[in-house]
């Protein structure tokens, strides 16, 4: 299914967004599109919608096994204007959002589809499971320039922290971290203050006046949180190529980085358990 434009799939989709857990794949570039998708897919979202601009040219493999939607990533406020449009039309649906490149791992994810974890989340009285951004790189950059390789992937296993998150009057935030780590912090003379952050709010319950914010938080405080006010919660992780290819495409950084392995280099398992043995991810309560 194809729609022309988001106001397209408004109008004539909204019967795709009856049940989930919805996968809203936002696509920026051509960049492992079809391993993307099948990694939403084999996590057991229901539905996948992808945003991509029309130019963008999807691998054949993919076939029908997706809705696509006409938007330009490129564009001020793309995402969130798409995030949010879906937001209000599927009111009590589960939804994540990520960007192509970026692959979704939360506890025991080889076995318990992503349906099951919002059920456990769901039965927490909890709407929404953080998410921490672990950025993943090629070892070496002479073989895969763009920074990017599935078969290559490592990631860093230490250099995370967090600082308390505070209100306009600095008073600390209950339950709430800004978190910090991977190549934004080894290379942060390259990447602006505002996009530091790693955390995200990637798998939250969709509700009637709830919106997400630029910083990628969302509007309702709770939403934002780390765990319950009684005990963990579990976390995921998003493994994602987007930094380390961002800053190789940039002529403003890719002259100056002549690779990204250092000594606190791992090659990443693509299993969920080494990033729960790295502290990446929490189970909570979830055995």
């Amino acid at each position: 299914m194809h729609f022309a434009n988001l106001n397209s799939l408004l109008t004539h989709g909204r019967k795709y967004f009856a049940k989930g857990p919805i996968a809203l794949l936002m696509i920026e570039d051509e960049v492992e599109i079809a391993s993307t998708i099948r990694h939403l897919v084999d996590s057991g979202f229901v539905r996948v919608i992808a945003f991509a601009a029309d130019e963008i040219t999807f691998p054949d493999e993919i076939g029908d096994e997706i809705i696509r939607v006409n938007h330009d990533m490129a564009a001020e406020g793309a995402l969130t204007s798409a995030v949010n449009a879906v937001i209000a039309a599927a009111p009590g649906v589960w939804l994540h959002y990520c960007y192509n490149a970026e692959y979704l791992f939360y506890p025991f994810s080889e076995h318990r589809t992503i349906g099951e974890l919002c059920s456990f989340v769901t039965e927490e009285r909890r709407e929404s499971v953080l998410t921490y951004v672990v950025d993943l790189y090629a070892d070496n950059l002479g073989r895969a320039p763009s920074a990017v390789s599935i078969e290559d992937a490592h990631l860093d296993r230490t250099g995370y922290y967090a600082l308390a998150r505070t209100d306009r009057w600095n008073n600390p935030l209950e339950r709430q971290f800004d978190f910090f780590g991977g190549l934004r912090w080894r290379f942060e003379e390259h990447v602006p203050p505002r996009a530091r952050r790693i955390d995200r709010v990637a798998i939250f319950r969709a509700k009637q006046g709830l919106s997400l914010l630029p910083d990628h938080t969302l509007s309702e405080a709770e939403f934002n949180t780390y765990a319950c006010p009684w005990h963990h919660s579990p976390t995921a992780a998003l493994c994602s190529f987007r930094t380390a290819k961002a800053l190789k495409r940039n002529p403003g950084s890719s002259f100056e980085i002549n690779g990204f392995a250092w000594h606190n280099s791992v090659k990443f398992s693509w299993h969920s358990q080494q990033l729960l043995n790295l502290g990446l991810i929490e189970p909570g309560q979830w055995f």
